[in-house]
């Protein structure tokens, strides 16, 4: 579903972006239910109605597509209770259901669309390996000039990403993503709670040291810090708290 109503600010010359969120998963390390980061998706959402452009929102898999249960502000953990954006989203008569029945990544139409960003949320570390057809239509908005943007853990999608020439994506390129400062700070924080044994992590491998293991120049602004980085058509957030800054690198990056 596409929302072609929503705050129109120039409606001679819109601009499209296609975003994808994870289908749901059962986490190979905690054997807790993942998925997708409310604020991945809505401060983005938010960010870019607000200039004109239209969204649509997919998943590898398609379908109804849940939360990391914490990314909810109405969550009883309150971790995310100040997000007055998400739970905007979330309580709108439309767009609280967006995330309900989800277009597959396969029914992308590239050249329909001026960037495709990619959110994060727990599921992609573990099902994006899988996600091939997320490959490809990253790989091909990179290729024809478009905007590939990837946003925290949704930048696991850059460990499987190659260009038609085989070579992989990120190699040589300044990028960010969740960095390993972040994954100490998770995994200290479920070890304290008990719920986690301190042999045992949250997420099976990390970003910073993939994404700097094949060849790109991996930077990060600190421990929850705001901070997107572009190079070329190239865009990545840091984190959950990058949601902004990410969409007005891609805003910025297309004109409005």
């Amino acid at each position: 579903m596409s929302l072609k109503d929503v705050n129109v600010v120039n409606k001679q010359k819109r601009k499209r972006a296609a975003i994808v969120i994870a289908n749901p998963a059962v986490s190979t390390t905690t054997g807790w239910n993942v998925g997708f980061w409310w604020s991945e998706l809505t401060h983005p959402f938010y960010e870019m109605t607000e200039k004109g452009y239209e969204i649509e929102i997919f998943s590898p898999d398609g379908g109804k597509c849940e939360p990391d249960a914490m990314s909810d502000p109405r969550d009883s953990s309150g971790y995310s209770s100040t997000d007055l954006i998400s739970l905007g989203f979330i309580n709108h008569p439309e767009l609280g259901k967006l995330t309900e029945n989800t277009r597959k990544v396969s029914e992308i139409d590239v050249d329909d669309f001026d960037a495709i960003i990619v959110a994060g949320g727990q599921a992609p570390m573990f099902t994006f390996e899988s996600a091939v057809e997320l490959h490809r239509k990253f790989v091909e908005f990179y290729e024809k000039g478009k905007i590939a943007c990837a946003l925290c853990h949704g930048t696991a999608i850059l460990r499987y990403a190659r260009l038609s020439s085989g070579e992989y994506l990120v190699k040589g390129k300044t990028v960010t993503g969740f960095a390993n400062v972040e994954e100490d700070f998770a995994d200290n924080a479920v070890w304290d709670y008990g719920l986690l044994a301190r042999d045992k992590h949250v997420m099976p491998w990390r970003i910073e040291d993939e994404l700097k293991s094949l060849g790109a120049n991996y930077i990060q602004a600190g421990l929850w810090r705001g901070f997107a980085v572009r190079d070329g058509n190239l865009i990545t957030g840091q984190q959950n708290f990058s949601g902004a800054e990410t969409a007005r690198l891609v805003i910025e990056a297309l004109g409005e």
